[in-house]
């Protein structure tokens, strides 16, 4: 039997930058993230697109301290938004700005999504939280990753904060997933019987040049 997992948490969470007149997304601000960078070192992120700002917590040992630092990263991130003209905003999409006009980062690594991925990259303009659990054994985190699976659809339940879309009401309680399902390899993760089995469909996935490494599962 393998020894229980440490269960150790890290969380992000990706946040609109928005100008406090308009309330249109605004693009980054080179103070906002000078600012940022010196106060949160790496704890602080640009994303793909310049209107996205994410902030990620260190190793947690438990859930009261994941708690204790996201608090005390929204609250240094809405200070930092303050000092520097704009507004913070959590939500799934933003309900009017049109994805177009917002620009797309200057880094390498989204340079080459949009290459691969071309409008569906550029019409991605989402903000996600992302919780990320700790299992060191492998055959264990299949098991916990299969029996989650069933979970998923009643948390995504509890989550959803995206009804609008490009100022339109879309008539669904999180369209941000239906924006993000049109990336590849995404959405509920197969069933695996073993890690040698996900490792196998990894291997596949590399060997017939769909991706290079397995974090482009998403």
């Amino acid at each position: 039997m393998p020894n229980r997992p440490s269960f150790t948490l890290g969380i992000e969470e990706e946040f609109q930058v928005i100008d406090p007149e308009t309330r249109e997304l605004r693009s980054h601000i080179q103070e906002l993230f000078a600012s940022g960078e010196s106060r949160l070192k790496d704890l602080i992120k640009r994303e793909m697109h310049e209107s996205v700002i994410e902030v990620g917590t260190p190793i947690c040992r438990d859930i009261g301290e994941a708690r204790e630092q996201v608090t005390r990263l929204r609250s240094e991130i809405i200070r930092l938004g303050r000092e520097n003209g704009v507004r913070i905003a959590a939500a799934g999409t933003h309900p009017f700005t049109h994805w177009s006009k917002v620009a797309i980062t200057n880094a390498p690594r989204y340079e080459k999504i949009v290459h691969d991925l071309q409008m569906v990259a550029r019409a991605n303009l989402v903000f996600g939280l992302h919780v990320h659990v700790a299992v060191e054994d492998n055959e264990a985190r299949i098991q916990l990753m299969n029996a989650v699976r069933y979970f998923l659809p009643h948390v995504f339940a509890l989550s959803v904060n995206s009804s609008f879309w490009c100022g339109t009401n879309t008539g669904w309680k999180s369209y941000r997933a239906k924006v993000f399902e049109r990336f590849p390899r995404t959405g509920i993760p197969d069933y695996f019987g073993s890690w040698g089995e996900f490792e196998e469909f990894v291997r596949v996935l590399v060997m017939t040049g769909c991706i290079d490494n397995g974090k482009k599962i998403w």
